[in-house]
């Protein structure tokens, strides 16, 4: 059977995007075209690797020929949904990056996950045999914003543990600097919720943070003991 090449010259819209709640989202790559639609399943790494992949290649675009590109950005105007329902063609296995001087587009190719190994020849090649693919050319300006918008998917996801760094579920956490303690994921900045033990390896040497009361009232008893009545010999009045 003939592989299938989904082909987007000039699409309205490509974006990663997500379905699922944070902690058990499923990624996706979807192109858009007055009414054609075609989405494919990747995982969260092959769509970081895009994005990096895009602005090194945007990068080198305008060293080696002088293209102009535009700058690297945060700002991202496309914050809608994916189109639904998401119908996969395929997983993503293999992806290819080119730029078409002609057009002056970049080229992203993404082709089916397959059990018998790529020949690299046949990515962004027409052949009739090889996996299913998606291939999609972008300006460069399109090619910064979806780098751009899929960062801002990436980061989306769940928020960090303020205390390891790792992601919180939903209904809680084992955070390994709390020996695997499950907190909540909506965490107070309360001391009280920090094991002590955390406090020795963020470096707090300054001691007089920590005095309680009990403290202050063991240093006035003492204090009190130490200034009693001074003593003024031996007492007179006998008799001699």
């Amino acid at each position: 059977m003939a592989r299938a090449i989904h082909v987007f010259r000039s699409p309205d819209r490509f974006v990663a995007g997500t379905v699922g709640q944070p902690g058990d989202r499923t990624f996706f790559l979807q192109a858009v075209h007055q009414a054609r639609v075609v989405s494919v399943m990747l995982e969260k790494q092959q769509v970081q690797i895009l994005a990096d992949r895009i602005g090194m290649l945007l990068e080198e675009i305008h060293r080696r020929f002088g293209t102009p590109i535009p700058p690297e950005t945060e700002s991202v105007d496309d914050l809608n949904p994916l189109v639904m329902p998401v119908d996969a063609e395929f997983q993503v296995g293999t992806m290819g990056l080119g730029w078409d001087a002609e057009a002056q587009a970049v080229v992203i190719e993404l082709l089916a996950v397959t059990d018998a190994e790529i020949d690299e020849s046949i990515v962004l090649d027409d052949t009739e045999e090889g996996p299913d693919a998606v291939r999609v050319f972008l300006t460069t300006v399109a090619a910064r914003d979806f780098a751009a918008h899929s960062s801002l998917v990436i980061s989306a996801g769940r928020p960090p543990c303020p205390i390891c760094g790792g992601p919180l579920d939903r209904d809680g956490h084992l955070c390994v600097r709390t020996n695997g303690y499950k907190r909540s994921a909506q965490l107070s900045k309360s001391l009280d919720f920090i094991d002590p033990e955390v406090f020795k390896s963020l470096a707090v040497q300054d001691e007089s943070l920590f005095t309680t009361d009990d403290d202050s009232e063991d240093e006035d008893a003492q204090g009190e003991a130490d200034s009693g009545p001074d003593d003024e010999g031996p007492a007179s009045g006998g008799r001699h």
